[in-house]
């Protein structure tokens, strides 16, 4: 295979077609969280640019609504139909939460993904927001468009607490993934709320650095998949993105980088990496001497780097838009996030 160094230098300039996108987030006065009444029907389709292809179609769950912050967020739900494992305290029920791309919508991912299909087969609740102008502020800089950059992290906390509350979601069992601009968001809740999840997994998304940057607070099982040759958002990291007259491209650390600073913040010793078939896997094992390390004693920090993939889901049966590069098929990357998400452990 291909070395690191190789594949970081490897992407076309496409950057502007697939992320300059027309976003708007809003920020109004602080609310205690209510559930809104739920709105009729389910999904609707996505022109997305943000890894969409507009055709998606509404799956079986509810499209529910949720009041923070003053303004009323939505998401879809999918409830498992299988009874709770014995071992579920009072009858709860694992809960992932899944943050679509830039452009994207909750159905785009759900179709991309088959997340709740896989999930929901696992006893687990899955819930899709929706973002704010189709995005999420995945770094810590106000913006025009995004003036208060913490929105979309109180927002998870709201959602998570209102799915305990009301979905008997394990509080002890609760994981965010995402692509994307959603992976970067998944990744955010993580590095600052690392308290609040078992474990967080991003699909060609990376911490943003810069004026924008996020840095990791503590323990937390993390996966990072993404392809080698990603021609949006590289291998290597953006540093110096172009400008975008929407919402501002940020800056972002290397995936290796990323995974890294989850690495340091769980003080984690060197990492392990093994050529796999079609990917190669760098495992960095958390210590318990980290602040909180005693909870996931056996947790580590994953990166997968996906052969000739680009800025695309692996094994997914959606085609990307043009200019996202291809598909991999050499791993599930659903079920190889839901299996991380069972068993952060050193694996093989």
């Amino acid at each position: 295979m291909r070395s690191f160094g190789e594949r970081s230098r490897r992407w076309p300039g496409v950057l502007a077609l697939a992320l300059v996108l027309p976003l708007a987030g809003c920020a109004t006065d602080s609310d205690r969280p209510d559930a809104a009444p739920p709105s009729s029907g389910s999904s609707a389709t996505s022109g997305s640019t943000g890894g969409g292809t507009g055709t998606a179609t509404a799956a079986p769950g509810t499209r529910e609504q949720l009041r923070v912050d003053g303004d009323v967020r939505q998401y879809l739900l999918h409830r498992p139909s299988s009874t709770p494992a014995p071992s579920a305290a009072d009858g709860a029920r694992p809960l992932v939460v899944a943050f679509h791309g830039r452009g994207a919508d909750a159905a785009e991912l759900r179709a991309k993904t088959r997340l709740e299909k896989a999930a929901t087969a696992r006893g687990m609740l899955v819930a899709f927001p929706e973002g704010l102008g189709h995005g999420w502020g995945a770094g810590t800089r106000a913006t025009k468009q995004r003036p208060d950059p913490d929105l979309d992290v109180r927002f998870t906390e709201a959602l998570v607490e209102h799915l305990v509350r009301t979905e008997r979601a394990d509080p002890e069992r609760v994981y965010v993934a995402g692509f994307s601009n959603g992976g970067s968001m998944a990744l955010r809740v993580a590095a600052e709320r690392p308290g609040l999840l078992a474990g967080a997994a991003s699909v060609s998304g990376q911490l943003p650095t810069g004026d924008a940057a996020v840095e990791p607070t503590g323990p937390v099982p993390v996966m990072v998949v993404y392809g080698a040759d990603d021609p949006v958002r590289p291998l290597a990291g953006l540093p110096s993105p172009p400008p975008d007259p929407e919402e501002p491209i940020l800056a972002t650390r290397s995936a290796r980088d990323t995974a890294a600073a989850f690495a340091a913040a769980g003080g984690a010793g060197e990492p392990v990496t093994r050529e796999e078939e079609g990917y190669d896997r760098t495992v960095w094992r958390l210590g318990t001497g980290a602040p909180g390390g005693d909870r996931r004693p056996d947790g580590t920090v994953r990166l997968l780097v996906v052969e000739d993939a680009g800025h695309t889901w692996p094994g997914s049966t959606v085609p990307p838009p043009e200019g996202f590069g291809p598909v991999s098929r050499a791993l599930d990357a659903t079920d190889t996030i839901l299996d991380f998400f069972a068993d952060p452990g050193p694996g093989r």
